[in-house]
């Protein structure tokens, strides 16, 4: 029994306003998650109470239902801003591509990452939704170099770029910072992208890929008419001229076509 669903390597473009549905529906669980982290932090600072013995504790029972709660706790403001941005549009992006599974990605890269840290964290109280950023950033990375898709490597890069220093991040420069949980999310998101690998992400082609996908049919449906016109003719290889199969090997022989063409842009 299969755990995930396989879409077909070449899918059906949808129509505009079910694409519409599709998007606004991958808003609504990401938008959802960021009013309850900004939630959280507003009746923390405006009760004076204090939410940290929520986070993760490693290897301590105390510490283990901050697996399920240490992402909605942030130590500031400026903590908790550096984190929503990154963590919607990463979720977003899962949610639209991944489809029938996105939530199930999701939810394992949540506990994994948490558990992780639980397990190889330092003792001290670890908060906030950084190791599930890592985790989805780390996971559409890899998905993009496994797949070669050119827009989850670039979605990855411009969240790289947006959330700072989310490389040096995993190393332990900073005491007051979990580098434990940047590095067990990031692992977590190579592990579930390998996962994942035989997964086919719904992809529309680009235009451009339309426009030369159109070439080679039409190469290729010129090729066939010959081949027809050959046969009409008695023309076979066996009785080709003899200056056409001398310059086969000759890439410059512009009167010769190969019978596969080769070409890019399928990813």
């Amino acid at each position: 029994m299969r755990l995930f669903t396989y879409y077909p390597s070449n899918p059906r473009k949808l129509d505009p306003e079910m694409e519409k549905r599709i998007f606004f529906h991958s808003l609504v669980l990401p938008t959802a998650f960021v009013l309850l982290f900004w939630m959280v932090e507003i009746i923390e600072v405006s009760t004076s109470l204090s939410f940290v013995k929520l986070g993760v504790y490693p290897l301590h029972w105390k510490g283990l239902p901050g697996i399920l709660f240490s992402p909605f706790i942030h130590s500031s403001f400026n903590h908790l801003i550096s984190n929503s941005i990154p963590f919607f549009i990463l979720m977003v992006m899962l949610i639209y591509y991944y489809r029938r599974i996105s939530y199930q990605i999701f939810f394992l890269l949540y506990f994994l990452s948490g558990l992780l840290v639980w397990f190889a964290g330092r003792e001290a109280w670890h908060i906030g939704a950084s190791g599930v950023v890592y985790a989805m950033a780390s996971f559409h990375f890899v998905s993009g170099v496994i797949r070669n898709d050119v827009r989850l490597l670039t979605f990855s890069v411009v969240v790289v770029f947006l959330y700072g220093g989310l490389i040096w991040g995993i190393f332990p420069i900073d005491p007051k910072i979990s580098w434990e949980g940047h590095l067990w999310g990031a692992v977590s998101g190579v592990v579930l992208a390998f996962y994942y690998r035989n997964y086919i992400i719904r992809r529309d082609k680009f235009d451009w890929e339309e426009e030369e996908d159109e070439e080679i049919a039409d190469i290729e449906e010129e090729e066939q008419k010959q081949n027809v016109a050959n046969d009409k003719k008695g023309i076979s290889s066996e009785n080709e001229p003899a200056n056409q199969k001398q310059n086969k090997g000759n890439p410059f022989y512009t009167n010769y076509k190969p019978g596969n063409t080769s070409h890019t842009g399928d990813f």
